[in-house]
């Protein structure tokens, strides 16, 4: 066991038992003098340290290996393996890239090639934003019968989650009966895994419109 961790489980011991120091370091045959000793930084780092984090303001997206070549190249003579050890040190890491969401839709689910023939065969649905006079967000939800042109739910509010869907969802059910089909834009709230599930599961089926093609819900973009 390293030294640090030595110290670690002494620490972890006087907090969990209540045990005097000199009780902790016997059971851990850790030195109580090595308990005591704090470690310093070679002064040499401070510069490189400092050079290191200048070269990631720069280039966030750089990890050490390209840190090393971009101090190399402003004439720093270092070795990969110091500015790795330093780049550990400092916390310093890559951010993680955010994960695209796939689109689900397709043109296939557009209203022109699966049209309504009759009352609550289809149901529509978008989101509309606005702004108050605060200048705070507010988000309304249409939900419109396609076949009769008419508006079942318009639901508004700072921000919405695949949970207030539902529950919109749940009254319109009670109300109308359930759909056939439920025609959205690849909006999260639709996308979310307990929203798909919920319809799976009342037996009707969300066709997603392709991505950036909003007169695909021709309906839901008139109103």
């Amino acid at each position: 066991m390293s030294p640090k961790r030595r110290r670690e489980a002494v620490d972890a011991l006087q907090r969990n038992f209540a045990v005097s120091e000199r009780r902790a370091c016997r059971v851990t045959h850790q030195p109580r003098a090595t308990q005591r000793y704090l470690g310093t930084k070679p002064s040499s780092d401070g510069p490189l340290v400092e050079a290191i984090r200048e070269v990631v303001m720069r280039e966030p997206r750089a990890g050490y290996r390209t840190v090393t070549k971009l101090l190399r190249r402003d004439g720093w003579q270092v070795k990969r393996k110091r500015v790795h050890r330093l780049w550990k040190q400092e916390g310093l890491k890559v951010p993680a890239k955010p994960a695209r969401k796939r689109a689900r839709g397709s043109s296939d689910g557009s209203s022109q090639l699966r049209e309504a023939d009759s009352g609550d065969h289809v149901w529509s649905d978008d989101f509309i934003f606005d702004q108050t006079g605060d200048e705070g967000r507010l988000k309304w939800w249409a939900i419109l019968d396609e076949y009769r042109r008419d508006l079942m739910s318009l639901g508004g509010a700072r921000s919405m989650t695949a949970h207030d869907v539902i529950d919109q969802l749940e009254v319109l059910v009670e109300q109308r009966g359930i759909p056939q089909l439920i025609r959205s834009h690849n909006d999260p709230e639709f996308l979310a895994k307990a929203v798909r599930k919920w319809i799976e599961d009342r037996g009707f089926e969300t066709i997603f419109i392709a991505s950036g093609s909003p007169w695909q819900n021709a309906c839901s973009e008139s109103f």
